[in-house]
C-alpha cells in the first residue's frame, strides 16, 4: 500500500521545480505544461508551489486524508524521486500537523 495516498504534505509544503523540457511534448516532456509556470530560463515549477500557501494544483482531496496527484503517471522527476519517510518527508507532515511515524519507503 502506498502510504502517500493518505498524505499528500510533501505537494503542499515544497515548490516543485524540475528542468523545463519534462513540460515540453517537442522535448519528450509528460508533465502538462498548462499546470507548469517558468522560474527561471531552464527551470519551471509546478503552478502552486512557487508562493507562501505552498499547494500543488495536481492535488485533488485533503491533506493527511484521501488525497491524490490528478496526474501521477505525468509527474516529475522531482516527485518521482521524493522518498516516502525522507526527512523531507517528515519535515512537510509536520508543517501540516500529521504525525511524525515514520511511513515504509515504497517503490514509485
Amino acid at each position: 500500500m502506498n502510504p502517500c495516498i493518505s498524505c499528500g504534505a510533501c505537494c503542499a509544503a515544497f515548490r516543485v521545480s524540475f528542468y523545463w523540457a519534462e513540460a515540453d511534448p517537442f522535448a519528450g516532456g509528460s508533465v502538462p505544461s498548462e499546470l507548469t509556470e517558468k522560474i527561471s530560463p531552464s527551470l519551471v515549477a509546478m503552478k502552486g508551489t512557487n508562493q507562501s500557501a505552498t499547494r500543488c494544483v495536481a492535488l485533488e482531496g485533503e491533506i493527511g486524508g484521501d488525497i491524490r496527484c490528478n496526474i501521477y503517471e505525468q509527474r516529475s522527476s522531482t516527485c518521482r524521486e521524493f522518498e516516502a519517510g525522507s526527512e523531507a518527508c517528515l519535515r512537510a507532515r509536520r508543517k501540516h500537523g500529521l504525525d511524525d511515524v515514520l511511513i515504509p519507503t515504497v517503490a514509485a
